[in-house]
Order: structure tokens, then C-alpha cells, then sequence
């Protein structure tokens, strides 16, 4: 779909990324085998079956080489096993060779300008230590992707960028949205709700007004708007019924960026020294006061600039205001004319800016409610291009009674929706998670608000798994995940059953962090962390040890029933070579349209290499309206039922007995066939 508008698709990050714990230097210990079967199977699917037009290389060394200095990676497999005749590509400032990248089948260092492919790569071909015809190949693959991209078509410079915020797009993200929630728990079928039977709805959370629509880092764009839970809820339910709203607790793990408070637009100068000398360059405007760069902030200006940036604050309410700064590069914050954050003369090294920038500075300021101010943000940067950037945060003063406020309203409602999750502070690029258990107090505050309430809806607003102690008390839960900007009212299309809650759980959910199979060895130790876990990733890992999840790999409910057949295969014995197609009915025999997702797993039933329980093969999603009946059909290839082979090093498919397995999920299966291989 990307590439057929003539932009390339790049599959990252290859390989073995898997931990942002030392993320530039750790050595992925893995397996053969588990390369094989676990890692490398979806860039091998990117590139075989969808035709990725490239692959970005990871940061981490795999086995203790660097991924862009790997030529079993980059070369032996992805281009002359697999055919990939794309362009490899670094993760920015991901090359950490000259000879030995380019040798390997690295064609592109990231970002430009050169460092270890510009003068260094000339003088290696001059020295004999790189070939020609290895740069040729380089300049092809480049060439190659500028000519499927349409950049010989029309050789000027991209034009720029667009914000297009159509209806239609608005339309199909509130739909994919829907399609993507997992409704974990339904007892007494809570969901889909019935506005009517309340006359309060308690809206409890907070990511109930600050929903989180994207993780943090390169996850994160600037969507076209966002709209709290608790304002579509209202106007879904109409003015016949009352809606009230406490956040319960904060989750903020740093100082909220100085976004609230701000009257009109920042104004952002930019000039083409360090000093604010002279006329600005270029003017723009930002909606907070966070500014971040990669590479040259404006074209032209590069290794030297300044830019001051000047809001108006009028605080909400009375009392001492948090402000704080972060800064990659020299920064200060100033309120009418006063500096008030010095983060210029002096600066302690921290983990902002993807451990690039400063540590947090911060002061406690008194401000009278509606009283504007004139705060102005000045930064420079100077040396070479890189991430760059400040970020001003604002934490307006406390109310100590948040919990007990929530837990009040959660008493006297009809009926309560807790929006519960994490943010891009907690789920970013460039840091691991500290714990599974929701940040703040949120744990408690869904205990004490289903002790008080037991008619509790628990939306979970977060990209990962999380703990979930109170799942067994809270009679509906909804995984929404981060589902874009339209996802406060396709949250509040599948509460009141407007959309079907679509999506299945694509990662075990456990009870704890302790019960994942990688929690022996994650994150390492000396630059290594070793993949333990092998092939047994996941519901592998949780079946071959009978330990049961909190919620199981494949999972979800749906506001309908759909009921499943018999098993039936188009041949009961197959040469090792041979497709097998894998037939069921499914129907609906529930009151109203919904879907499912039909799940095909593999178990090996004796074999003399260590195998999983079962394995999925494919899958299917099939929509039904009620009464409907309709026949799915998977074809299982032969890679379906081989496994790696460490001695052969190839796919090895072990003649005999084989079931195939057919169900709702990895823990839900309906039906099983026999077949034998011979």
C-alpha cells in the first residue's frame, strides 16, 4: 500500500532490537535456531512475500557484531539467500564502521552528511580496502530505490510537507481504531452499554481528558487534534444523561510540557547565529513549548543557530507552579524579562534527548490565576547535526484529595468508566519500562473504584501489556492500546456498541513480569543479554512450562457468538514439500454482527528436535452477520511444519505425525486434524 504510492517502505530494525537497555552497544546472544524461527521470519516475510523496498539495520550487535557490520545478516542472508535487492540502510548514526559496513552489505549511512561513508569511504576504495565493484553495488541499490520512488521523475527538491485532515481519513482511523480493541472481559454482558438505564455516568482516569494516542520518540507525530473520552462520551449519551469527570491520579513521569495555560500559538524565531543576531531566518509557530530538531532545523542553518520562542501564560489557578527545562544544547527560560531557569552557564548531563541532552532544572514559581505573563524560551546549539532540542515543562499545583474525589463520584454513579494507562513518557523509544503495573496509582484507584461501584467498565490506554491485579474484580475490561487520534470516540463507539470491538491479543498478557520467559536474562549484564527464552517466546514459553497467563496469546471477546465446525484438511497424508489447506465453518449464531479471527496452530506430535506445544501457522479474520455461515480457508506451506535445523543449518521437516490445530486462541482451540507427512 506504501510503496504503491511510490514511497518505500523500510522494515526495521534488523535484528534482534528488542531491548532499548544499552540499545547502541548490547550483544543479542541468540541461538541459530531462535534467529531463524523467532526474529528473523517477519523481515523475511517483508521482503519475500511484500516486497519491502528497504531494511534499516539495527543499533545492537547481534552475537557480538554490530548489525551494520554484519555480512552473515546483511549479505549471506537478506540479499543472496532471500533475494533483497532494496537498500540497507542505518539507523541514524547506527554505522560504526567504514571498511567493515560497507564489506558487510551496508549501502546507506544515516543520516547524511557522511561520516564514516563520505571522505572516509573514498580514501578505503583509494587504500584497496573496499572494492569498486563494492560501491558500485552500493550506487546501484541507491539508484535502484530513487528510480522506483519517482525521483528521476521529477529531480527537484521535495516540496513541503502536507497536513491533509479529511473526513475520509478521519473515518477510516476511527474505524481501524475500533477494529483494533481487545475486549478482555464482559461478565453479566456489561458491553456494549446502555446510556438509558443511567441517569450519572462517572468518567474516572486520567487518560480519560489526556488520552495518549501514540507511544513517545520516533513513535510520535503531531496528530491534526485529540479528543478527551470524557467529551465524546457526553456527547454520544446526549443531555439526558449527566456525565462527571475526576482524573483519580496523575501519571506524569516527568514534568508536563507547558502546553496548558497558553493563550494563542507560540511564535518561534530562528536565527542563523548563536546569539540572536540580527533578523530572524525564518518565523513559525508551535502549540507547546517543546521544541525538537534532527538535522538541520531550518535548510541552510546548520552547526550554528539560535531560537527564542515567546508564548503568553495565564495559569488556570492560583498557587505554585513547577516549571522545569530540558535542553540538548545551551537553553533558558525566561518570565517577563527574568531568567528563571538557567540551563546556559552551567548543565548537568541527563537522559533527556535519548540520553543526548540535560538533566532536568527546575523551579517552584507563584502564579495568580488569569494574570498573563510573557514567557520566552532562548536556546543555541553549536558542533555537529544530531538531535537537538528544549523542552519547558509545567505542573500546575497539586490537589491532594484526587483519589477520594474519584472514589466519591464512583459511589453515587449509575454507572463508572475508568480510562486507566501509560503515556509517551512511560512507553518511548530510547528507555525500557520500569514495571508492568500501570504508572501512578492507578492499581488502587481501580480497586477503590470497583469496591465502590461494582457496575465498572476499565478501559487500559497502553501499548504494552500491563499487570492488571484487579482484572478478576472488574466485570469489563477493553484494551484499547494507542489508537491514534480519533480514538476518544472510537472508544466511545465500542462502549456503547457502535463498532464491534475487533482486535485479538497479539502478545501474552501475563499475571506478572516474573512469569515471562525472557525475565531470567532481560536486560543483561556486561553488554550481553542472552535470549534464553530461545524458540520458547511467548504462549510457547507459557505452554511448555503449564504456566497459565493473565490473558493468552490470540485472545478476544466479541459482542456476538460465533460457533465453529469441524476440522477438515484437503488431504490427510503430504510429501514434505506439498501445501496443506485447512478448511472450517464458522457461524454466528449470536444477534448481531461481529467477527473472528480464526487461528491455525501446528503441534508436531514426535519429533527429535525440542519443539513447541503448538506453534501458529495462520490465521484468518472473517466478519459475520447474524445467522451467517462462511467456510474459512488457510493454506499452511511446507516452512508450516518444518523447524531449524542447527546441524543441517536448513528447514527440516521431520516425517510423521502431525495435528492441526483450529481455535479462537492459543488457549481456545475448537477443533484438530491429523496429518501425516511422509
Amino acid at each position: 500500500g506504501v510503496q504503491s504510492q511510490r514511497v518505500a517502505a523500510t522494515a526495521k530494525h534488523f535484528v534482534c532490537n528488542d531491548s532499548e537497555f544499552e540499545r547502541m552497544t548490547i550483544s543479542s546472544e541468540v541461538s541459530e535456531r531462535a534467529l531463524r524461527e523467532i526474529y528473523l521470519p517477519p523481515f523475511e516475510a517483508a521482503v519475500k512475500e511484500a516486497g519491502t523496498w528497504a531494511v534499516m539495520s539495527s543499533y545492537n550487535r547481534i552475537n557480538g557484531t554490530h548489525a551494520c557490520n554484519n555480512a552473515d545478516l546483511l549479505t549471506t542472508i537478506l540479499k543472496d539467500e532471500w533475494g533483497f535487492d532494496g537498500l540497507v540502510m542505518s539507523d541514524w548514526w547506527g554505522t560504526r564502521s567504514t571498511i567493515r559496513a560497507a564489506n558487510a552489505g551496508l549501502d546507506l549511512e544515516m543520516p547524511g552528511p557522511g561520516h564514516h561513508f563520505g571522505a572516509r569511504l573514498n580514501e578505503s576504495v583509494a587504500s584497496g580496502q573496499v572494492s569498486g565493484a563494492v560501491v558500485d553495488g552500493m550506487a546501484s541499490r541507491l539508484l535502484r530505490l530513487l528510480d522506483r520512488t519517482g525521483a528521476f521523475d521529477d529531480p527537484a527538491e521535495p516540496g513541503p510537507e502536507e497536513a491533509n485532515d479529511r473526513r475520509e481519513d478521519r473515518l477510516l482511523i476511527r474505524a481501524a481504531a475500533a477494529d483494533s480493541m481487545v475486549l478482555l472481559r464482559n461478565e453479566r454482558a456489561m458491553l456494549p452499554l446502555d446510556p438509558v438505564r443511567a441517569g450519572l455516568i462517572a468518567v474516572i482516569g486520567p487518560n480519560a481528558a489526556e488520552l495518549s494516542v501514540q507511544g513517545g520518540g520516533s513513535a510520535r507525530v503531531e496528530p491534526h487534534h485529540v479528543r478527551p473520552v470524557v467529551d465524546a462520551i457526553r456527547d454520544r449519551v446526549g443531555r439526558g444523561v449527566k456525565v462527571e469527570f475526576e482524573p483519580g491520579c496523575e501519571i506524569h513521569r516527568r514534568t508536563p510540557v507547558l502546553e496548558r495555560g497558553l493563550r494563542g500559538d507560540v511564535t518561534v524565531d530562528y536565527f542563523a547565529n548563536a546569539g540572536f543576531e540580527g533578523t530572524p531566518v525564518l518565523t513559525q509557530s508551535a502549540r507547546r513549548m517543546e521544541l525538537r530538531w534532527l538535522g538541520e532545523p531550518v535548510p541552510g542553518v546548520g552547526g550554528q543557530f539560535s531560537v527564542r520562542a515567546t508564548g503568553t501564560f495565564q495559569a488556570d489557578g492560583t498557587g505554585q507552579h513547577r516549571l522545569s527545562l530540558v535542553s540538548a544544547g545551551l537553553s533558558r527560560l525566561l518570565v517577563d524579562g527574568d531568567v528563571v531557569l538557567d540551563n546556559w552557564t552551567s548543565q548537568t548531563p541527563g537522559r533527556s534527548f535519548y540520553d543526548g541532552g540535560s538533566a532536568e532544572v527546575a523551579e517552584d514559581i507563584a502564579f495568580v490565576a488569569g494574570r498573563a505573563h510573557e514567557v520566552v524560551l532562548e536556546y543555541a546549539s553549536g558542533g555537529p547535526l544530531g538531535i537537538r532540542g528544549a523542552v519547558v515543562g509545567c505542573k500546575p499545583p497539586g490537589e491532594p484529595d484526587l483519589m477520594e474525589r474519584a472514589v466519591a463520584l464512583a459511589a453515587r454513579a449509575d454507572l463508572v468508566i475508568v480510562v486507566a494507562g501509560s503515556n509517551g513518557e512511560w512507553e518511548a523509544e530510547g528507555s525500557d519500562r520500569v514495571s508492568m503495573h500501570l504508572p501512578g496509582d492507578q492499581d488502587d484507584l481501580i480497586r477503590r473504584v470497583v469496591a465502590a461501584n461494582p457496575e465498572t467498565v476499565v478501559v487500559v490506554n497502553a501499548g504494552s501489556p500491563t499487570a492488571m491485579p484487579w482484572a478478576d474484580d472488574v466485570p469489563a475490561v477493553l484494551q484499547v492500546w494507542y489508537p491514534g487520534q480519533e480514538g476518544g470516540d472510537a472508544i466511545t463507539d465500542v462502549l456503547f456498541g457502535d463498532r464491534e470491538p475487533g482486535g485479538r491479543l497479539p502478545t501474552t498478557f501475563p499475571v506478572q513480569a516474573e512469569d515471562a520467559p525472557s525475565h531470567l536474562t532481560y536486560p543483561g549484564e556486561r553488554g550481553r543479554v542472552v535470549y534464553g527464552d530461545d524458540i520458547f517466546v511467548g504462549y510457547r514459553g507459557y505452554e511448555k512450562r503449564k504456566l497459565a497467563p493473565r490473558f493468552p496469546f490470540g485472545f478476544g471477546l466479541s459482542y456476538t457468538s460465533i460457533e465453529f465446525g469441524a476440522v477438515t484438511l484437503d488431504r490427510v497424508l503430504a510429501a514434505v514439500n506439498d501445501d496443506v489447506t485447512v478448511s472450517i465453518d464458522v457461524r454466528n449464531t449470536g444477534q448481531r454482527r461481529g467477527s473472528e479471527v480464526v487461528q491455525v496452530y501446528v503441534r508436531d506430535v514426535e519429533s527429535t528436535l525440542l519443539r513447541p506445544e503448538k506453534e501458529l501457522k495462520g490465521f484468518a479474520k472473517v466478519v459475520l452477520d447474524p445467522g451467517e455461515e462462511r467456510t474459512v480457508e488457510i493454506t499452511l506451506s511446507p516452512r508450516s511444519f518444518a523447524a531449524w535445523d542447527p546441524e543441517r543449518h536448513g528447514w527440516f521437516t521431520e516425517p510423521g505425525e502431525f495435528e492441526i490445530l483450529v481455535g479462537a486462541s492459543s488457549a481456545d482451540i475448537r477443533g484438530m486434524a491429523g496429518l501425516r507427512i511422509e
